[in-house]
């Protein structure tokens, strides 16, 4: 496959797979997703094969988060490589969600109190294709409030001042 082909049917699978998020349609967004896809979504979990992804994804496709919008900003193709990212700001609207609890249902109020009932969020999508172009791995990396620590990404890096081993 040339260059300008793949770019094109990347280009062609994140476009139908952003607008069947924002149609509501979790059957059309699985259709994008290979076997032995994987999803990261950023917040330390990992979700291997279309049951498990499928299973992430719906609480929010049962409304449990309200009404939402993605609204892409960005877009970057790397079609030797097969992989794209999208930047996005997640919007939501709060006024016909679903409540699933009491502790969704005070999630919600708190987050109204603060931000209101539509608010928005941004995030970036990095994903990987094969070669038929099914997305094998959905990584996305979001500006929550806070930004979330783990200890296993640490590692030890050279006090100020001394020579950078990657630059030598």
């Amino acid at each position: 496959m040339d260059h300008l082909s793949s770019a094109s049917m990347f280009r062609n699978t994140i476009d139908r797979f952003v607008e069947a998020f924002n149609v509501n349609d979790l059957n059309a967004v699985m259709m994008f997703f290979a076997d032995d896809a994987v999803y990261k979504p950023g917040d330390g979990t990992e979700h291997r094969g279309p049951a498990a992804i499928r299973r992430a994804f719906e609480p929010q496709f049962n409304g449990a988060f309200g009404t939402m919008r993605f609204d892409e900003h960005d877009r970057l193709i790397d079609d030797v490589q097969r992989k794209a990212a999208i930047r996005w700001v997640c919007r939501h609207d709060l006024s016909g969600a679903k409540t699933f609890g009491v502790s969704q249902t005070l999630q919600r109020l708190v987050v109204s109190a603060f931000v209101g009932r539509q608010f928005g969020w941004e995030g970036l999508d990095v994903f990987h294709f094969d070669t038929s172009g099914k997305i094998v791995g959905k990584y996305t990396y979001a500006n929550y409030g806070r930004p979330l620590l783990r200890r296993d990404l640490g590692v030890a890096l050279p006090k100020a001042g001394y020579p950078n081993p990657l630059q030598t």
